[in-house]
């Protein structure tokens, strides 16, 4: 009997084990290429990404999918009008919706996403997925948290010359739209049917910003934002940043389940946080897969599930995933961990 990508999960998560521990691939920009189309033109149709999404999962056997397109997406729906597209890398924004403090106030958040323009593509794809592999691998979505939404709108700099010096007023009316923002898209995705809720915050590691600031600011956030929506689905995650001198604070304010660690973090310390509250999720250093040879991917690999494994509750993942890794190391990676990870011999 095969057993799916969401029974793997759903066992990590309640603590039980299946065949292997369950393992994500973050493939992105990839599906431009399994299709042999520009980045551009792959994601402008959701027929497209769906396609892509289903049938990587297939060719490597990894057990989820995407719903993402790029991050950008999001300041698309309050009025970004110009993605930068590259041939062999992730767009970025290139028109920033927010120039200057006025455009703060004149910012407008769509009530309902759903039936915004810039998410009918994605939409389509979620419709696909669910279609083809609902309720047996887990169907992904990313949403970017308030605090690390205007560096979208505005910029990095201008964000955190915003957030740290102010103006206060200005700082917290852009935080209280970006949180609306956020309610409304995670609303949209869990109606469409998403089931992983990746919850992007590098304000929330304190790689970014002080341990302090994180108390008083970003933890603060945080909690309003789940609160706002539970934690039912939600991964925390910091954008490949360090968090476990965070996570306890985190699990303990918002009750989130799931904890998608850094490469950067040591995973058996991570572990130790969670312990037996939630899943931990250790992932590889994966622009080093680029360069790195078989040997030291089965090593890296070996070395994240020896630490991980052991009691369950473990997550083997990726990060980012560059255009440009040569799928034999992602192939080389992936069957590394599905040979670790494995319960049943």
């Amino acid at each position: 009997m095969m057993i799916t990508g969401m029974e793997r999960l759903t066992a990590a998560i309640n603590g039980q084990t299946s065949d292997r521990i369950p393992v994500f691939c973050n493939l992105l920009d990839q599906g431009a290429k399994e299709l042999g189309i520009s980045l551009q033109d792959y994601y402008s149709h959701g027929e497209y990404v769906a396609e892509a999404q289903l049938r990587m999962r297939e060719k490597y056997g990894h057990d989820n999918v995407w719903s993402l397109f790029y991050v950008g997406k999001e300041a698309e729906l309050v009025g970004c009008k110009k993605i930068l597209f590259a041939k062999d890398g992730p767009p970025n924004v290139e028109h920033r919706v927010i120039q200057s403090l006025d455009d703060i106030h004149r910012l407008q958040i769509p009530d309902d996403v759903s039936a915004h323009p810039a998410f009918e593509e994605a939409l389509k794809c979620i419709k696909l997925l669910r279609a083809q592999v609902g309720g047996q691998y887990p169907i992904c979505a990313y949403i970017t948290a308030s605090m690390t939404l205007p560096a979208l709108l505005m910029g990095m700099d201008k964000w955190m010359q915003l957030l740290f010096i102010g103006p206060v007023a200005e700082r917290n009316e852009l935080l209280e739209k970006c949180h609306a923002l956020f309610v409304n898209e995670i609303a949209a995705y869990r109606q469409a049917g998403a089931d992983v809720l990746v919850y992007s915050n590098p304000f929330g590691s304190t790689d970014t910003v002080p341990l302090k600031f994180f108390k008083e600011h970003s933890l603060p956030w945080i909690e309003k934002d789940i609160q706002a929506v539970g934690a039912q689905g939600i991964v925390y995650y910091c954008g490949m940043s360090r968090f476990n001198p965070v996570i306890n604070l985190v699990l303990e304010r918002t009750g989130i389940g799931v904890y998608y660690l850094s490469p950067f973090d040591d995973i058996d310390q991570g572990k130790k946080i969670i312990a037996e509250r939630g899943l931990t999720c250790g992932v590889i250093n994966d622009i080093q897969l680029i360069d790195w040879s078989p040997e030291e991917i089965r090593s890296q690999v070996k070395r994240m599930i020896e630490a991980g494994k052991p009691g369950g509750r473990f997550l083997f993942g990726t990060g980012v995933m560059p255009y440009s890794i040569p799928e034999e190391n992602i192939r080389t990676m992936l069957d590394a961990a599905y040979e670790y990870g494995r319960y049943i011999n």
